[in-house]
C-alpha cells in the first residue's frame, strides 16, 4: 500500500476512468460512516465528482462537516487493486445535470428505452454536484 498527500497519479486516473462503483462515506459526527455505492467521475484536475439530490442526507452532513472519502476497487476476477481518496468536499449548484448525463452514458446502455426514461426522470429533478478535493490518497495494487 502507498499513500500520497492529496494527488492522483496518471495511473490512478486511468483506473478511475473505468465504469467502477465508488463507495462514498461522509463524516457523520459520533455515528460510524455509512458507505454508499455511487457513480463518480475523476476530473483532469484530480478531483472526484458525483451528483445527488440537494436535500439528501449526505448533503446535509457535508454542509455540517465537509469531510468525505471514496473507495474504488477493481471487480472480482481481477488482481486486487483499490484507491481510497479523502478530502474536503464542496457542494456545487452548477453542472450536476451534465455530470448525471455523462455518468448515465458511462454506466448504462442508453439505447435501452427503460434506461433512457430513467435518465430523463433523473434530469427532471434538482441535483447538486459534490466535488471531493483530495487531501490523502491511498492505493494498493497487487
Amino acid at each position: 500500500m502507498s499513500t500520497d498527500a492529496g494527488r492522483l497519479t496518471a495511473e490512478d486516473l486511468e483506473f478511475l476512468h473505468r465504469p467502477l462503483h465508488g463507495f462514498l462515506s461522509v463524516a457523520a459526527g459520533p455515528l460510524p460512516p455509512q458507505p454508499r455505492p455511487v457513480w463518480f467521475e475523476a476530473t483532469a484536475e484530480g478531483t472526484i465528482q458525483l451528483f445527488t439530490a440537494p436535500d439528501s442526507l449526505k448533503v446535509r452532513r457535508l454542509r455540517r462537516d465537509p469531510r468525505a472519502s471514496i473507495v474504488v476497487a477493481a471487480p472480482a476476477g481481477e488482481r486486487e487493486r483499490w484507491l481510497s481518496i479523502a478530502g474536503r468536499t464542496t457542494v456545487e449548484t452548477e453542472g450536476a445535470h451534465d455530470l448525471c448525463a455523462r455518468l448515465a452514458a458511462r454506466y448504462w446502455d442508453l439505447d435501452d428505452p427503460v434506461r433512457a426514461d430513467e435518465l430523463a426522470g433523473m434530469l427532471a429533478t434538482d441535483q447538486v454536484r459534490l466535488v471531493i478535493h483530495p487531501e490523502a490518497v491511498s492505493r494498493y495494487r497487487n
